[in-house]
């Protein structure tokens, strides 16, 4: 069995490929159950973001599983493999590992040190849990993933300074309508990212927050001195906005072109800025073409953040020297454990042979008191004991290796365990 990794990100694939392979939240639960019905995958865990979607499994063959990822993510898009393929990325066992561990820590977000990463991580893995599709293997591994997360946030300096999408989203906003002071910010969304969002803005603008569940949109509204605006409101609400940040979970454009250019007729002096942080996108491109109205994607997001990473960059290495210290601890844990039921077959077999021997000469122990039987017992207690020690020690510092593999196959094929 090998772990496995297979993905694409914002570094390896365009925005509208993203789109096409993204699994919305409500869907993951769907996506996993698919994958796990799939013939080569024992445990699987999704993690899509707006900046990646990777699927997390065990294989328990290599190339047929690769196989059944790469039918998956065709079926889940409606492209064929050859639409996507390039732009993927897969890794397998300590790579694979590796992976995982630098993304929990915000080393290969779009936003080096991104704090939402970790909690999206998290929520991944509890997703896996509560459909049954994780097990021994990946908990293992992802309970590890998070905890180096914090770790290189804790001990390092990699999570100062603008390290979010939302906060990225936020300052470049400012910097196009020169401050947010005075202004009237429509946050549309109240999921993660319109949480964040909310966050970053609070207290400088007057602020309005539109969400399809009113309840969700007036319990962010009160947490963040924002006002609520029903969903049915959005035009409305538009109309009174000079920045709109728009990160809903929807499959389709919310805001259409036609809808944008009728707003923008009835308000020609006012210009609007939208920002479209929504993976599928909310706003209809074309909206970029229309008087008054300036378009950011998550591309020019990521631009702007990119600016900021100075002095995040130079505490990568000691953020990377963390990840390699956890991925040499998972390994070496995750072999141990890989080898203990090893260990534990040998030492049953070597118990059944004491017992067999002892029953089978038990009519010879007949007049043996107690305390000599006892020491008869004791006493084939420390052979087995003695004799199973350096081969115990040897599998254990052995485990991971080649010469663990060989050493375990020798004693399967000698004990015939």
């Amino acid at each position: 069995m090998s772990v496995v990794v297979v993905g694409l990100n914002h570094r390896t694939a365009p925005l509208g490929v993203l789109e096409r392979l993204n699994v919305a939240p409500a869907l993951v639960g769907k996506a996993l159950h698919e994958l796990a019905a799939c013939d080569h995958l024992s445990e699987v865990v999704v993690l899509s973001t707006c900046n990646r979607t990777e699927i997390h499994a065990v294989a328990t063959r290599y190339h047929p599983a690769m196989l059944d990822v790469r039918n998956f993510l065709s079926g889940w898009s409606g492209d064929p493999p050859e639409a996507f393929a390039d732009h993927c990325y897969s890794y397998h066992d300590d790579s694979a590992v590796t992976h995982l561990f630098r993304v929990a820590s915000g080393l290969d977000s779009a936003v080096l040190g991104e704090g939402e990463i970790l909690r999206q991580t998290r929520d991944a893995w509890a997703s896996a849990r509560a459909e049954g599709t994780s097990g021994p293997v990946l908990d293992l591994l992802f309970r590890q993933a998070i905890e180096t997360g914090k770790r290189v946030r804790a001990e390092t300096g990699i999570a100062r300074g603008i390290t979010s999408l939302a906060h990225a989203a936020v300052d470049l906003a400012s910097e196009r309508v020169g401050g947010l002071e005075g202004r009237t910010v429509l946050v549309v969304g109240a999921g993660e990212m319109g949480e964040s969002v909310l966050r970053a803005v609070a207290g400088r603008p007057r602020t309005l927050i539109a969400n399809r569940t009113p309840e969700r949109a007036a319990e962010l509204a009160a947490a963040a001195g924002a006002d609520a605006v029903a969903w049915e409101q959005l035009h409305d609400a538009l109309g009174q906005a000079d920045v709109v940040v728009s990160s809903t979970g929807s499959t389709a454009p919310v805001l259409g072109e036609a809808e944008v250019a009728a707003l923008m007729a009835g308000r020609p002096d006012r210009p609007l800025l939208v920002v479209d942080l929504a993976v599928p996108r909310d706003v209809d491109p074309g909206a970029a073409g229309i008087d008054g109205v300036t378009l950011l994607d998550m591309d020019a997001v990521r631009a702007h953040a990119d600016l900021a990473l100075a002095a995040r960059r130079e505490e990568l290495p000691r953020a990377e020297r963390i990840v390699a210290e956890s991925v040499a601890a998972h390994l070496e844990a995750s072999a141990q454990r890989q080898m203990a039921p090893m260990v534990t077959r040998l030492r049953e077999r070597a118990e059944e042979i004491r017992q067999g021997e002892l029953a089978r000469l038990d009519g010879r122990l007949n007049g043996l008191d107690d305390a000599q039987r006892s020491a008869v017992e004791a006493l084939s207690r420390g052979i087995v004991a003695k004799l199973l020690h350096d081969p115990t020690i040897r599998l254990k510092s052995a485990a991971g290796t080649p010469e663990g593999e060989q050493l375990a196959a020798a004693l399967r094929e000698l004990f015939e365990l």
